[in-house]
C-alpha cells in the first residue's frame, strides 16, 4: 500500500511577508515538495505572472502536480515544472526561455514523505532499505557509502556532514562489520550505531538525540551531494536575480545555514583589489540583508508541525548587479 502523502509547509506567513510577490513577477520554487510553498507564491504572483519549480523526486512532483492543479481549479498555464536537482538551475530556467527572475525559494532539506515512507530509508523510525536518495535515477545509496566507501571517507563524511564526534570509531567498527556482514537496512544500522556508541542497545543514551541521528544525517547529505547543489545553485540563483529581486533560504542543520550566511556575508560586503578600490561601487553591497537574524519558528507551529523546530529563514535583496568577471 501506498504511503498517504502529508506535509505542513514551514514558515510559510513569513516567506509570503518578506518575499512581497507582486503580481505579474516571475519566481522560482527550487524546492517544490508537496507544493504548500509553490501554492502561495502563485497566488502572489496572479496569473500574469510565473513560477517556476525544481522537484528531483518523481513521487512528490506528481503529488504537487495534482496539488496545484486541484488548488488553481484546472490546468495551470502559468507554471513551468523541472524534474531535476536545483543545482541545474540556470541552465533549465534559461530552457524555458526566462532570463531574469524576481524571486527564489529554496526549502532544503526533507519532506514528509520523506520521513514518513519506510522505504525511502531517510528515517530509522522504522525498518527500511538505506536508500536516502532524493533522485531514484541516482545510482548512489546510503547502502554502497556504508559497504563500499573507505574507512577514511566514511570518518570524513560523518565528521564534516553530521558533526559526529565519534566519527572514526564509528566508521572503523562498521568497516570491520561489513567484511562478514552487510548493511541493508536502516535498523540495522541504527541499532549497530547505538551499540557501538553506547555499548548496548536501550542504554543510556549520551545526548537527547538518538546515537545514530547524525550519520544518518551525513549519509543523507552524501548521497545527495547536498551541501555542493547549494552553493552551485545560491552562484546561479544571485546572478539570475533582478534587481531589487529577494532570495529565501530554510534551513534546517547548521551546515546548511552556514553556507547560506557566509555566502551572503561576502556579498554584503565583496571584497575589492586595490585596482578595483578606485571605483566608486566596487566595494558597494549586492545583496542586503530583509532580516538581520534568521527567523525561527514559534512555539505554536512547533507545535503543530514538530519537523519545523530546527528550521531557520534567512532572506536577502539583490541592490546592484554583480561585478563582470
Amino acid at each position: 500500500m501506498k504511503p498517504k502523502f502529508s506535509h505542513v509547509s514551514v514558515l510559510k506567513n513569513d516567506v509570503e511577508k518578506l518575499l512581497d510577490l507582486k503580481k505579474g513577477e516571475i519566481v522560482v520554487d527550487a524546492t517544490l515538495g508537496l507544493g504548500g510553498h509553490a501554492m502561495m507564491l502563485l497566488k502572489n504572483v496572479g496569473k500574469t505572472g510565473k513560477l517556476v519549480a525544481f522537484e528531483q523526486d518523481e513521487r512528490n512532483l506528481i503529488e504537487a502536480k495534482k496539488r496545484i492543479k486541484e488548488f488553481s481549479k484546472g490546468e495551470v498555464k502559468n507554471v513551468f515544472y523541472v524534474s531535476d536537482n536545483f543545482r541545474y538551475l540556470k541552465k533549465r530556467i534559461i530552457g524555458i526561455g526566462i532570463k531574469k527572475i524576481d524571486a527564489i525559494l529554496f526549502d532544503l532539506g526533507l519532506s514528509s514523505p520523506h520521513i514518513d515512507d519506510s522505504n525511502r530509508g531517510f528515517s530509522f523510525l522504522n525498518d527500511g532499505h538505506l536508500d536516502m536518495r532524493f533522485d531514484e535515477r541516482g545510482s548512489l545509496t546510503a547502502e554502497k557509502v556504508v559497504n563500499e566507501w573507505k574507512e577514511e571517507d566514511l570518518m570524513k563524511i560523518f565528521y564534516e556532514y553530521g558533526e559526529e564526534k565519534y566519527a572514526r570509531k564509528i566508521a572503523r567498527e562498521i568497516c570491520t562489520h561489513r567484511k562478514t556482514e552487510k548493511f541493508t537496512s536502516t535498523l540495522q544500522l541504527a541499532t549497530f550505531i547505538e551499540v557501538a556508541v553506547c555499548g548496548g542497545v536501550g542504554k543510556r543514551w549520551r545526548e537527547k538525540i538518538h546515537p545514530a541521528t547524525r550519520v544518518f544525517q551525513a549519509l543523507r547529505i552524501a548521497v545527495n551531494d547536498e551541501l555542493k547543489a547549494l552553493s552551485d545553485a545560491l552562484d546561479q540563483a544571485v546572478e539570475m536575480l533582478n534587481i531589487g529581486g529577494r532570495i529565501a533560504v530554510i534551513s534546517y542543520h547548521s551546515l546548511e545555514d552556514r553556507i547560506t550566511k557566509q555566502f551572503f556575508k561576502k556579498l554584503e560586503q565583496p571584497e575589492v583589489t586595490m585596482e578595483e578600490s578606485i571605483y566608486r561601487n566596487h566595494g558597494d553591497s549586492i545583496f542586503e540583508p530583509i532580516i538581520r537574524k534568521p527567523i525561527v519558528p514559534t512555539d505554536e507551529e512547533i507545535e503543530q508541525n514538530r519537523r519545523s523546530r530546527s528550521a531557520k529563514l534567512r532572506v536577502y535583496k539583490k541592490v546592484r548587479e554583480l561585478p563582470q568577471s
